[in-house]
């Protein structure tokens, strides 16, 4: 089994890159984001890799982040998804993105995959949503807002509830207090409650957004 590769960048294009070790050139298949943060030609590359053996082929998936490669091997453990269309889905949502497309169940943002049809996206969230809790977030992977309020805090949850109970959907609710997190030092409940309906469209009612 091949863990990872360290050597000099041949060639890449979206999809692929060749890279030498040892005196051997490897076929790395990767995602569009780890293709697009690779060095130019002939400079040093150290990749992450999955070597998946099958009857016709051996193929080699190489990954940047350890994220994305956490991520791969979650996802082809799922019926129905190879490791071709799972590098898709790491091509077409970065691994934080597709971390709370999974959490927040959204089947559309994942069925925006080419490949990834209805009932593939709800065997994603029905199977990863409980091991992507329990998987412990690499430093930096779902860095806290500039403002410094942390994602799950009581006072975050607190907005949440407040903004689903007025009939916003979790994830409507979630994106709204992080935007509004990200630009305050901060802030209030109802500061949170309060700006958050002013991007959802809805203006507050005074003395009625404290849960």
């Amino acid at each position: 089994m091949i863990a990872s590769l360290r050597g000099t960048l041949l060639e890449k294009t979206p999809g692929a890159c060749v890279l030498e070790a040892g005196g051997v050139g490897y076929l790395v298949q990767v995602s569009s984001h780890t293709a697009a943060g690779l060095p130019a030609a002939g400079q040093p590359v150290f990749l992450r890799t999955r070597q998946i053996v099958r009857e016709d082929a051996v193929q080699l998936f190489g990954f940047a982040a350890a994220e994305e490669l956490e991520l791969f091997d979650l996802m082809i453990a799922v019926s129905g998804v190879g490791p071709r269309l799972a590098l898709a889905v790491l091509s077409g949502l970065r691994p934080q993105v597709l971390r709370r497309a999974i959490r927040e169940e959204q089947v559309g943002l994942l069925t925006s995959v080419p490949g990834i049809g209805k009932k593939t996206a709800e065997r994603l969230i029905v199977e990863l949503r409980d091991k992507l809790e329990a998987l412990a977030l690499p430093a930096g992977a779902e860095p806290a807002p500039e403002g410094g309020l942390l994602p799950r805090s009581e006072r975050w949850n607190d907005a949440v509830a407040a903004l689903t109970r007025l009939g916003y959907t979790a994830a409507q609710a979630q994106e709204a207090v992080r935007r509004v997190a990200g630009t305050e030092e901060d802030p209030s409940l109802e500061q949170l409650v309060r700006r958050a309906l002013a991007l959802l469209g809805k203006p507050a009612t005074p003395g009625k957004e404290r849960p």
